[in-house]
């Protein structure tokens, strides 16, 4: 059994080969259901998460519906506050109002600012009493190095999300959705890219490059992968599309071996204290004038999950931040 086994292992590791590229980030693999950790690299260093954070508004979200506090058709209202947030945002008046449903579809596919601090509002009174609800909640997720954070705090957070609120899975999955004449468009290519791919969040900032959460299940086994720091929206959607194909691919033999788990891995003592700030962020947003980061029709300007919009640029192409050895590319 033992020399079955092994030769199980030489075969995965021959098909998809994880390496580490000079730009990449701390990462993530995981089974959603029992927490066991698949990969892991650089998990405990520090990272501005970006819109990543947006996966905690949510979640406190739902726990106020859960709670009573708030129901989906809840109409909620656009604050002053709210209306001054920069990009990326809905753009509602003040006083405009949406349902909760709406307002969280909107959150997860455009991570929009203005519908964000909506939200708090609603749930929490203010803003303020909002952001020290969300860090006592990710106190009690155990997310131990969060205000947010890294990896393995973020594999906890999104593990919460599908653990507590199946019910919800749908709004992590969606490709698009309309706000009156306004038509939002997911930033999670692997949603439409990537075989099984059923959620879950992107984010993008400069100081963080292309970070996601992404969510897939295949035979019944559904895993998530988590990348931060990746140059570009293409390299972000590859590094994380090979992360759940090494998984789907070992998940038989590493099950025989036992893994670590979210909850059991220790903590890096080595790892870096401070947040970190990718080498190179290709970004008409970020003033490197690479390639897009949303999709676009040819003449059409480039709109980034920053909310910032550039003139159109012609695609940078360089190579994966993964494996040395695959079989397998996915067209970003």
């Amino acid at each position: 059994m033992l020399a079955r086994a092994c030769g199980v292992l030489a075969l995965a590791i021959s098909v998809v080969t994880l390496g580490t590229s000079a730009w990449a980030g701390p990462s993530l693999l995981f089974d959603a259901t029992n927490g066991a950790v698949l990969y892991a690299e650089d998990v405990d260093t520090l990272w501005h998460p970006a819109s990543l954070t947006k996966m905690m508004t949510v979640y406190v979200t739902f726990v106020a519906i859960q709670d009573g506090t708030l129901a989906l058709d809840t109409p909620i209202g656009c604050s002053k506050l709210a209306n001054a947030q920069g990009p990326t945002r809905l753009g509602l008046p003040v006083g405009a109002t949406i349902t909760v449903e709406t307002a969280l579809q909107a959150l997860i596919m455009k991570s929009a600012n203005d519908v964000a601090v909506m939200l708090a509002e609603a749930v929490s009174g203010s803003h303020e009493a909002f952001v020290d609800y969300m860090n006592g909640m990710a106190g009690r997720l155990g997310m131990t190095r969060t205000k947010f954070a890294n990896a393995n705090d973020m594999g906890k957070l999104a593990a919460a999300i599908v653990r507590d609120f199946p019910q919800y899975a749908s709004m992590w999955a969606m490709r698009e959705m309309h706000i009156g004449k306004r038509q939002l468009r997911t930033h999670n290519g692997l949603l439409i890219h990537y075989p099984g791919a059923d959620g879950m969040k992107t984010g993008f900032i400069c100081d963080s490059g292309f970070n996601i959460v992404a969510s897939a299940t295949r035979a019944g086994h559904k895993l998530i992968a988590v990348v931060f720091g990746e140059a570009t929206v293409q390299d972000r959607g590859l590094r994380a599309a090979n992360l759940l194909e090494h998984g789907f691919r070992t998940y038989a033999w590493k099950a025989l071996f036992g893994s670590q788990t979210l909850e059991t891995m220790r903590m890096d003592d080595g790892a870096k204290r401070t947040v970190t700030k990718p080498a190179k962020v290709f970004s008409p947003v970020c003033g490197t004038g690479a390639g897009p980061v949303a999709r676009r029709k040819r003449g059409q300007a480039v709109v980034a999950e920053g909310g910032a919009q550039a003139q159109p640029a012609k695609p940078r192409v360089r190579g994966t931040s993964m494996a040395k050895k695959s079989s397998t590319s996915w067209p970003w």
